[in-house]
């Protein structure tokens, strides 16, 4: 047998690459000497000097030397933090662009994992607002590098490396206005640091209602200092008219994960309030919100168009979170359930749905593959299923239980389109068939894409 061919790749080689691809990181992607090279910041089209700096068995990392030929996607980034911070990943390109990518890592997922090719392929449900379109933000907070002055800002890249910043072109203007404010109020305390878990003040986490414009500020700490921010929440809450609640939450543990179990309101209501899909919704620091309140309306109507419910059907809303969902269907639906782990979520929805005056929806607490098994052995028949489940999509239990009920039509709307392709697959292996896909762009200039199927059961 002849010997495997070795690839001449070496590390800090500077090499000549074309990009050709994108993954579904937003690094670019080229091939030298038949090995895959992933070149961040990069477009398709680029002719480029890359500089390998990291060498895998299959496949290399680089990054960009020089540009001899700029792919004609590529613009000037709109934003002087690009380079360094690690929220966005698509500034260098035009935002068509952008979604043609998009709109090829979901079909690609279907086609590649799932090994689908559903009957429509409708085109992308692109942002029609690019700036500002966040209703939620979480900074978390460090010493300035050169000043150790008290800072917020984002990580950069793959690491846990503070980017100082008090402006991001993906949040609402008011946003910056209170962090730089907050780096004043808040001077005095220590801010956390995670390897040696010293300090008070781990993040400052902000929400706004995007149609209401309620915000709520709720200062994340490691222990409880409500007696030191209390007046410093008061007086945000003078100097920003906007503002309607002051929370502080409370996480003692040496985790990265950034809300803890105890939240204490310190100013205000303690909530603030919105609409989305017109249903009322209020919001807790925990409360599950899409973040980007105007392309989640859109989302929410194409998949109710899509599983169009019917006043004789049933609707199961597994992962509903708040019920927003649901809730957006319920005037079509002649039932709506809806189910969710999070008990402060059902809590929420219940509430959402008495607010709205929705009589026709209940919402019941626990894991959805567990509810959705026992409503099987009990011969509930829903009609329609919305699922919505979280990144690492859904488990067998859900998916096999979704097959025993056996509805007409499932819809899903995923956040990880690779996952989403693995579990659609494995319904059209057991009965179904993937009819429409489409691509939406929630977080536009970012790496992330969501998706909506709907599948449909083969009566034969």
């Amino acid at each position: 047998m002849a010997a495997e061919k070795q690839s001449t790749v070496r590390k800090n080689q500077i090499v000549p690459l074309e990009i050709t691809g994108m993954t579904a990181e937003g690094n670019g992607v080229g091939h030298f000497d038949g090995m895959a090279v992933f070149v961040p910041q990069t477009a398709i089209g680029d002719r480029l000097n890359v500089r390998i700096v990291k060498v895998q068995k299959t496949y290399a990392f680089g990054i960009v030397e020089t540009v001899c030929e700029a792919s004609p996607d590529r613009i000037e980034p709109d934003c002087p933090h690009f380079r360094k911070c690690g929220g966005c990943v698509f500034r260098h390109l035009s935002y068509e662009a952008e979604c043609r990518i998009k709109a090829q890592i979901v079909s690609d997922a279907f086609a590649r994992i799932g090994h689908l090719q559903p009957k429509e392929t409708l085109p992308i449900l692109g942002a029609e607002q690019l700036d500002g379109c966040r209703n939620k933000a979480q900074y978390p907070s460090g010493a300035h590098p050169e000043t150790g002055a008290l800072c917020f800002g984002f990580y950069a890249p793959r690491s846990h490396r503070l980017i100082p910043l008090t402006e991001c072109r993906l949040q609402p203007a008011v946003f910056s206005e209170i962090l730089r404010r907050c780096e004043t109020l808040l001077a005095e305390i220590p801010p956390y640091d995670e390897e040696t878990g010293r300090g008070l003040l781990r993040h400052l986490f902000l929400r706004r209602g995007f149609h209401s414009g309620e915000i709520m500020v709720c200062f994340v700490t490691a222990k409880d200092i409500a007696e030191r921010l209390r007046p410093i929440g008061e007086k945000l809450m003078q100097e920003f008219p906007g503002i309607a609640s002051v929370m502080m939450n409370v996480n003692p543990k040496r985790t990265n994960v950034i809300l803890g179990d105890k939240t204490h309101c310190l100013c205000g209501s303690g909530r603030i309030a919105d609409t989305l899909c017109g249903v009322p919704v209020r919001l807790s620091p925990q409360s599950f919100y899409q973040v980007n309140t105007a392309q989640a309306e859109r989302l929410f109507a194409e998949a109710k168009r899509l599983g169009n419910p019917q006043k004789d059907e049933l609707l199961l809303d597994l992962y509903c979170g708040a019920g927003a969902i649901g809730l957006s269907m319920a005037d079509a639906a002649g039932a709506v359930i809806g189910v969710e782990v999070v008990p402060q979520a059902i809590a929420d929805a219940k509430r959402n749905a008495a607010e709205a005056g929705i009589g026709n929806a209940e919402f019941f607490c626990g894991d959805a593959g567990e509810i959705a098994a026992k409503f099987a052995s009990e011969g509930k028949r829903p009609d329609l299923i919305v699922l919505d489940p979280p990144r690492k999509g859904c488990d067998t239990v859900t998916l096999d239980a979704c097959l025993e009920m056996a509805p007409a039509r499932i819809v899903m709307i995923s956040c990880n389109p690779a996952t989403a392709a693995r579990d659609a697959a494995y319904l059209c292996a057991h009965g179904f068939s993937a009819d429409v896909l489409r691509a939406v762009d929630m977080f536009p200039r970012t790496g992330h894409v969501e998706c909506v199927v709907l599948m449909s059961r083969d009566k034969a």
